[in-house]
């Protein structure tokens, strides 16, 4: 028997440079607070966290620089683009977390944004380490060289 899709999971946003920039260490799920207006704007694909970042701060999760178009359908009852949006996780994931920033100098970055099966907003959260330039160009040889042997492969 096949599983059929959910029509309510799908894909918002992806961070796609962030595994080019970060090794990424460990990554979790965490819950978003948003408002009507952002969830609307968030179904019609309107969003970026291409150059976003997590922080904890006074012991709660922080998403900063996240974007969600406004809708000229909300009028008044809108809300700002890149408003800072508190993220929900429990609190050994939090204290992980502090410490992974804190104490090891690691770095939170959003991986991707989707709806889940329930159709509620998560975020991918990466805990990761910044790559220096040399890793970068290692990375993108690594790439360059599958991408030419999948090639040499298909040609035979």
């Amino acid at each position: 028997m096949t599983k059929k899709s959910d029509p309510n999971s799908r894909l918002i946003a992806e961070n796609r440079r962030a595994r080019f920039d970060y090794f990424i260490e460990d990554d979790l799920e965490a819950g978003i607070i948003l408002t009507g207006s952002e969830v609307k704007a968030l179904r019609t694909g309107q969003s970026n966290i291409a150059e976003s970042y997590a922080s904890v701060e006074n012991g709660e999760l922080w998403l900063i620089n996240g974007y969600i178009a406004t809708l000229q359908q909300a009028g008044v009852f809108g809300h700002e683009e890149r408003r800072r949006r508190k993220l929900l996780v429990s609190k050994r994931e939090l204290s992980r977390l502090w410490n992974a920033t804190a104490r090891e100098g690691m770095t939170l970055v959003p991986l991707s944004m989707y709806f889940n099966d329930r159709g509620i907003v998560k975020l991918k959260i990466g805990i990761a380490k910044g790559k220096k330039v040399a890793d970068k160009r290692d990375t993108e040889a690594k790439r360059d060289w599958n991408r030419q042997k999948q090639r040499l492969l298909k040609q035979g």
